[in-house]
């Protein structure tokens, strides 16, 4: 079911066209309710043109905005949302995907106008993305769940401190798999293979692990493969040694937090 009200998003970079891509496709908004700011031609707002979004109109079409999506980057919001604010009407919604900039430093630029923090994955451009909410208002938490549910996997977070610890996991967590699968393809060529049956085989796995994990614990989906005395846990008994992979992963995952801090500062 479509979000009602004209949907504002101010920015069309790689998640603000992965946002729009998967509005789209999952009718979410429907186009003659999209409004797009972005001061150079994207691919994706041109195809939402094609189907009746306005882009860069006159500022008086923001009288009647349902939800302003911020997806521009953390050093930019203030002086893009300056000149927007005269126009907005009371019951506009402020929605932000930028990474590290808090709902009290978003309020203090921006005034009263409720606000709801989602941090997405540019999965949301095919219909599978994740993304975290938080929003101190019910009705602003509410319209953040109507607007990314119908295209990712959402969570709802108690406590605003924790986006940042989502945005490392989830926010950046595909970039990890993926280097991961890319180290594993080199293991594979230091061990005999060659180079591209050994990303063949790592990507291939990849996305066979993903599409058969379901629901069940994780715990359980490994002891599937890990025979006891087999080859699998000899090669997990390896990764897991003096805890070097938990501690490689909260290393990594910390590292993300405290640079999701620094650039919303």
């Amino acid at each position: 079911m479509a979000v009602s009200g004209p949907v504002v998003l101010v920015g069309c970079g790689r998640l603000g066209s992965a946002i729009l891509d998967g509005w789209l496709l999952t009718e979410t908004v429907a186009p003659a309710d999209l409004i797009i700011f972005s001061p150079s031609e994207k691919p994706a707002a041109e195809a939402a043109r094609a189907k009746g979004a306005r882009i860069n109109p006159e500022l008086e079409a923001l009288r009647n905005a349902r939800a302003v999506v911020l997806a521009v980057k953390p050093a930019m919001w203030r002086a893009v949302m300056t000149p927007l604010l005269p126009f907005l009407g009371e019951q506009a919604v402020i929605l932000s995907v930028m990474a590290g900039v808090t709902a009290p430093t978003l309020a203090e630029g921006i005034g009263g106008w409720p606000i709801v923090r989602v941090m997405p994955t540019t999965g949301v451009s095919r219909g599978c993305g994740v993304a975290s909410v938080w929003s101190a208002d019910p009705e602003a938490r509410a319209l953040g769940h109507a607007l990314f549910e119908p295209m990712a996997e959402t969570v709802d977070l108690p406590d605003e401190a924790l986006m940042d610890a989502a945005t490392a996991v989830a926010g950046s967590g595909a970039a990890y798999f993926y280097a991961f699968t890319e180290a594993l393809a080199r293991a594979g060529e230091a061990a005999g293979l060659d180079a591209a049956t050994a990303d063949v085989l790592a990507r291939a796995t990849l996305r066979s692990a993903a599409d058969s994990m379901g629901e069940d614990a994780l715990d359980e989906l490994i002891g599937r493969i890990a025979s006891p005395g087999g080859s699998t846990r000899a090669g997990l008994d390896a990764l897991a040694r003096d805890g070097r992979l938990s501690l490689m992963l909260e290393e990594t995952v910390a590292a993300a937090v405290r640079r999701n801090r620094e650039m919303g500062a």
